[in-house]
């Protein structure tokens, strides 16, 4: 490289897929299942099994499916409310509507980012079903406030665990607290990734029952089962109007040797943290939210919001950044910007004070495994430069 040629980009997020997986997803493909068959069930007990405690795992294709199976197995329905946050991804909240149900959305505490409980419980009402709080950026909820608020209330909770693999809330892993369904992303620049897909795990049997036939067009028997019965397997029945949501056997083949990995990828997202947060110290940035002493986060996300001190903008400090080939996102643009939830709900920015001054100084940098240390010390440097002027 020249000596005055500009640094390569450092996209915002890549996959680490190694060796294994891709022997693993060409076997697959060899095998002639490329469909849910064997390496999708031995990655549901593969995932059951790191998370145990009797959980039961229903792999499908994408957590956004997982969810809409969640609320569908709960019941949830037209004139149901479903309480989230607004700072969130649209696919928290737009489950509920494919339903026929009402989402109801509330700000966030300013020292987690996540779904604020005090919100949470002002916001119930007699037409309340669920509450789907979402674990922002890897970082747990405040899972034991919003399970006694349904407890007290009679209420379901899923949680929306896109981002919390593997997060623990009081030395638990997310996935086996009290609640009645969690969902995982599997995207591709999640904590685990097998290129699009997510998991619902459950320890109530009727949930998990009917995820798994809603999961494919609501039949009686899947394709597997069908076409390796030792006997004619042509017969099946429709039971429900289900869905297509199944995860395919090669993306199971990446997640099987993905998962093993999980505590590793954990431990690297935790040190880029780390050195993020020790080289921001000094500047005019509030640090994410840590996890609680003795628990873990999985640092899917590094959001730093910029102070009103910072000599920059925060549009300008990403502009800046990408003018010096380092990639960055937002997370979120809440929903009470987006049209559709702003003009159906008459939804405003002061009704949720605290996302929207999130939103409109933070900035989410690069954080993933395949970064090296100088990867980390770039981005270091190239923040320190732009707010240090």
């Amino acid at each position: 490289m020249a000596a005055n040629a500009p640094a390569p980009f450092l996209p915002f997020a890549l996959p680490d897929i190694g060796e294994a997986e891709i022997a693993e997803v060409v076997d697959a493909l060899r095998s002639g299942w490329v469909t849910t068959g064997p390496k999708t069930k031995r990655f549901e007990s593969d995932f059951a099994a790191f998370l145990g405690e009797g959980i039961e795992a229903i792999a499908v294709n994408s957590a956004t499916a997982g969810l809409h199976l969640a609320l569908e197995a709960l019941g949830v329905g037209p004139g149901d409310e479903v309480i989230t946050t607004t700072h969130t991804f649209t696919a928290t909240a737009e489950v509920a509507r494919y339903l026929g149900a009402e989402p109801v959305l509330v700000d966030i505490e300013r020292d987690t980012l996540c779904m604020d409980p005090a919100q949470t419980e002002r916001a119930i009402t007699p037409r309340t079903k669920v509450l789907l709080p979402v674990h922002f950026g890897g970082r747990a909820a405040a899972m034991d406030r919003i399970g006694a608020i349904a407890t007290r209330h009679g209420l379901a909770v899923v949680e929306d665990a896109a981002h919390a693999l593997p997060t623990t809330h009081q030395g638990k892993l997310i996935g086996t607290l009290a609640s009645d369904a969690t969902v995982f992303s599997f995207y591709a620049n999640k904590a685990i990734t097998t290129g699009e897909g997510g998991m619902l795990v459950t320890r109530r049997p009727e949930v998990a029952r009917r995820a798994r036939l809603m999961r494919l067009h609501g039949m009686s028997r899947d394709t597997f089962d069908r076409f390796t019965a030792k006997v004619p397997g042509w017969r099946y029945e429709i039971i429900a109007p289900g869905f297509k949501y199944n995860m395919t056997d090669v993306a199971a083949a990446i997640g099987i040797h993905q998962l093993p990995r999980v505590a590793d990828f954990q431990k690297r997202r935790a040190s880029i943290a780390a050195r993020y947060d020790r080289g921001f110290a000094e500047l005019p940035v509030r640090l994410p939210p840590p996890a609680l002493p003795g628990d873990l986060h999985a640092w899917h996300l590094y959001v730093l919001q910029l102070t009103p001190s910072a000599p920059v903008g925060r549009d300008q400090f990403i502009e800046q950044l990408f003018a010096m080939n380092i990639g960055c996102s937002v997370h979120y643009i809440p929903l009470h910007e987006h049209p559709y939830w702003r003009d159906r709900y008459q939804l405003t920015p002061e009704m949720f004070p605290v996302s929207d001054d999130v939103f409109r100084c933070s900035v989410s940098l690069p954080i993933y495994t395949r970064m090296t240390d100088a990867d980390v010390a770039r981005v270091i440097a190239a923040v320190t430069t732009l707010l240090s002027r």
